[in-house]
């Protein structure tokens, strides 16, 4: 088990925090639903508050998944890792405990993962809520991504990378793209988060698409991002019943080639979840770290 990172910890206790161990496999528990899109499809759109304007094609698959509960995984190999984590923030409802703890939380967390000269945590959280809940799509981008897809292709990654250095700095020689997913409603989740292991994508299951950040009807900005289609060698991954005292950490994008690159990800729902169980409430941090 890994040691919890402590919101304000000094610069020698991040640096001896442990950062890689290596993946072994979990057992396959049950199969579920991937909502895959269909290769022959088309460049498809998606959008992050009207999907009836979507034009993605769904084609899912059953496919085995793996609860990496008890198992270990890393960022280099597989792409994604799961860490102990206590946060300062109370609520994480709170836009202002977020916008002011938040982001300093998640830069030295990754800084102890890997080893990254920068970090820097872009925009100021997500939210989203299951379906069943209340607040879902209440607020922007508040739904549970329902296709699987990786956030940024790698040209819009290597644009990001460039938009978020800052001033003065030089090139790097590597950058990575994080995303940092932590569930804030109690176990078990409703609609957990999938994972594919980055070992087993290849570059043809990754098709560009346009990601459209809109409001009200009307489209704001956009980049290219990626979706997924089937592969029948794709290995799915799950960690079941997340505590708000531990997060996720998973890359989309690596520029190093000999590292896991990005891990495309997708909302399921959860068999072994019963009617009982809370609505899934999640809040998602991006950041990029820096090597010079």
């Amino acid at each position: 088990m890994l040691r919890p990172i402590a919101p304000n910890s000094s610069p020698a206790e991040v640096e001896s925090y442990p950062r890689f161990n290596h993946v072994t496999d979990g057992k396959s528990g049950m199969d579920v639903e991937i909502a895959y899109v269909d290769k022959c499809a088309g460049r498809m759109a998606y959008r992050a508050n009207d999907s009836s304007r979507d034009t993605i094609v769904l084609a899912p698959e059953m496919m085995p998944i793996h609860d990496m509960r008890h198992q270990n995984a890393d960022l280099d190999s597989v792409g994604f890792q799961i860490v102990s984590h206590v946060s300062s923030v109370t609520d994480f409802g709170s836009d202002t405990q977020v916008r002011e703890r938040y982001p300093d939380e998640i830069s030295a967390l990754l800084t102890a993962l890997t080893g990254a000269d920068l970090v820097v945590v872009t925009g100021q959280g997500v939210r989203r809520f299951a379906e069943r809940s209340g607040l879902s799509g209440s607020l922007d981008n508040s739904r549970p991504a329902r296709f699987a897809h990786v956030d940024v292709s790698g040209k819009t990654a290597a644009a990001f990378s460039q938009r978020s250095l800052p001033e003065g700095m030089p090139t790097p020689r590597r950058s990575a793209h994080y995303n940092v997913w932590r569930a804030t409603s109690g176990a078990p989740q409703d609609v957990p988060l999938a994972l594919c292991d980055a070992r087993t994508v290849s570059a043809a299951d990754l098709l560009p698409a346009d990601a459209i950040f809109d409001r009200d009807g009307i489209d704001i900005w956009s980049f290219e991002g990626l979706v997924l289609a089937h592969a029948p060698g794709h290995r799915w991954c799950w960690y079941s019943d997340m505590t708000p005292g531990e997060v996720v950490v998973f890359k989309t994008h690596d520029s190093d080639p000999d590292r896991a690159c990005c891990v495309p990800h997708v909302a399921f729902d959860n068999p072994l979840a019963g009617p009982e169980a809370p609505p899934r409430a999640s809040i998602e941090m991006r950041a990029i770290g820096y090597w010079f």
